[in-house]
Parts: C-alpha cells; sequence; structure tokens
C-alpha cells in the first residue's frame, strides 16, 4: 500500500492481515504494479515540480527499496508485461513511454507516442501495448520486443481507460468528451464504430470469459454493459453517485464498482446484468482490486 503523505509502501501480510515495516522510497508514491512471479513491486514516485518521476522497485522477499529509475515527466499509469520482462511507465508531461528492463533495472529510451497519454494495457501474448493518448484521440500501439511505436490508431475525443479482451483480439477504449468506447481489432489495429456509452466513461473492464465489457460512466451513475460478440450496449446499470473503477471476482458472476460520492461499492450480478443492495464503505472509494 502507497502512503503518499509519509513517502513510504505498507506490506501487509495476507496470511495474518498485519502491517509490516514501512518502506521509505520518496515523495508521494502513488501507483504500484507487481511482477507476475511476485518477486519486484515497481512504485511510481513523484519528481517534484518540473522534474521527472522515479520508478522504485521493491524485492518483496525482503521488502527493501532497490534504486530509483527515472522515467518521465508526469506519469500517470504502468503496466508489466506478461512475462515479468518490462515494465512500461506512461508519461503524460513528455507523452512518451519508458521501458524499465527488470531483470537490470534500467529505463530504455522513452517510447514518442502523442500527446498527454494517459493509459496503458498489454495483449495477453505479451506482443503489445496500447497507450491512450488523451490528448491526441488517438492510441499509440508498441511492439514491446523492439519497443517501436507503430501508427496511430484515431479513436473518440480524449481516450482514456483500455481493456483487452482475454483472447487479446479486441482492445476497447474509452472516449471521455465523446461518452463512446472505440474497440479497435488488433490482428489490424484498426478501430471499429464507436459504441454509445453514458457520461464521462472514465473505466473499463472485460468479464473474465471475455463475453462483456462492463463501462463505468462517472457522471451517469452508471455502467453500461457491452456484448463483445456484436459490440451492442445494454440497458444502462444504476449504481451510486460517482462510480470511479470496476472489478470482477475470478468466477465472472459479480462486478463491485466503488462510488466515489455516496461512499459504497455497488455488487453487480453479470448474469442478469442487476445491482445488488450497496454495500457502506469510507469516504470517497475509488480502486478496487480482488483476490484470486
Amino acid at each position: 500500500m502507497s502512503n503518499v503523505a509519509s513517502g513510504t509502501v505498507t506490506p501487509i501480510s495476507t496470511r495474518t492481515n498485519t502491517a509490516g515495516t514501512p518502506i521509505p522510497v520518496g515523495s508521494e508514491p502513488f501507483l504500484i504494479v507487481i511482477t507476475p512471479n511476485g518477486k519486484t513491486a515497481y512504485v511510481l514516485t513523484s519528481g517534484g515540480r518540473d522534474m521527472p518521476d522515479k520508478a522504485v522497485p521493491i524485492r518483496t522477499a525482503t521488502n527493501t527499496a532497490g534504486t530509483a529509475v527515472t522515467v518521465g515527466m508526469d506519469a500517470r499509469a504502468i503496466a508489466v508485461t506478461p512475462n515479468g520482462k518490462t515494465v512500461y511507465v506512461v508519461n503524460a508531461g513528455s507523452d512518451t513511454v519508458t521501458p524499465i528492463r527488470t531483470a537490470s533495472n534500467t529505463a530504455g529510451a522513452p517510447i514518442p507516442v502523442g500527446s498527454f497519454p494517459e493509459g496503458i494495457a498489454i495483449t495477453p501474448n505479451g506482443k503489445t501495448a496500447y497507450v491512450s493518448n488523451a490528448g491526441s484521440d488517438t492510441v499509440t500501439p508498441i511492439r514491446t520486443a523492439s519497443n517501436t511505436p507503430g501508427a496511430p490508431i484515431p479513436v473518440g475525443r480524449n481516450p482514456l481507460a483500455i481493456a483487452i479482451t482475454p483472447n487479446g483480439k479486441t482492445a476497447y477504449v474509452t472516449n471521455l468528451v465523446s461518452e463512446t468506447v472505440t474497440p479497435i481489432r488488433t490482428a489490424s489495429n484498426t478501430p471499429g464504430t464507436p459504441i454509445p456509452v453514458g457520461r464521462h466513461p472514465a473505466a473499463i473492464g472485460i468479464t473474465p470469459n471475455g463475453k462483456t465489457a462492463y463501462v463505468v460512466n462517472g457522471l451517469s451513475d452508471t455502467v453500461t454493459p457491452i456484448q463483445t460478440a456484436t459490440n451492442i450496449p445494454g440497458r444502462p446499470i444504476p449504481v451510486g453517485r460517482g462510480p470511479r473503477a470496476i472489478a470482477f471476482t475470478p468466477n465472472g458472476k459479480t462486478a463491485y464498482v466503488p462510488n466515489d460520492t455516496s461512499g459504497t461499492v455497488t455488487p453487480i450480478r453479470t448474469s442478469v446484468n442487476k445491482a445488488g443492495p450497496p454495500i457502506p464503505v469510507g469516504s470517497f472509494p475509488s480502486a478496487i482490486a480482488i483476490t484470486p
């Protein structure tokens, strides 16, 4: 768990649910990703005003921080390839993506993308990373074998979140201002017809079986289900005020949506696309994850 104010990361034992000694990492840690083998956590920390941010590796066996890796300005997202060999950091202020080789904890040459990149998703086979460029209204595909960007893919206005189907055939991109979702065929990197959703679609998730994409509409207080076989949106599902994210149980039977303004989490039965009673939690819930 990252602690922004104290500049530390707290390890928590899942066996005992007890917190360990905080690990100093640097100024304002804000995002964490863990390699698939579980050996290393990478934490993004703020570089300060007009300075590049950093990614700090933590060895999980000893809970010790390694040497910070300098990335770009105003980092916004981080992702790791399925084989765990490369971590990618999206730098909104530099219009780049920084690849980090996990074996050596060294940064490669920054990869140029579009204007103000915000989000990233990597295909299940690890061959392509897709980066949403909020200022360019495009998505940049990056070949991970060579870390070279492909031709920008036009999408809607202000693309933000990206999710990829488990079979890797389609990437779905939420367009904040257009209030649509653009499906991208990964085999050809061509966009399909935009799918209308609700207001301010800021998050998206796909069920483990790949049959349905759920779009979180932050200003409509709804979630829009999309059948991936047809790309047809279903009836919006009412949730709480200010929904921000979504996560699924491993069996895909239930989706959970944290509602920032309501201070609740809404469970959704995916078989019938029906919301259950809201679950009260703390103030301003904005992220959620579910154990395997």
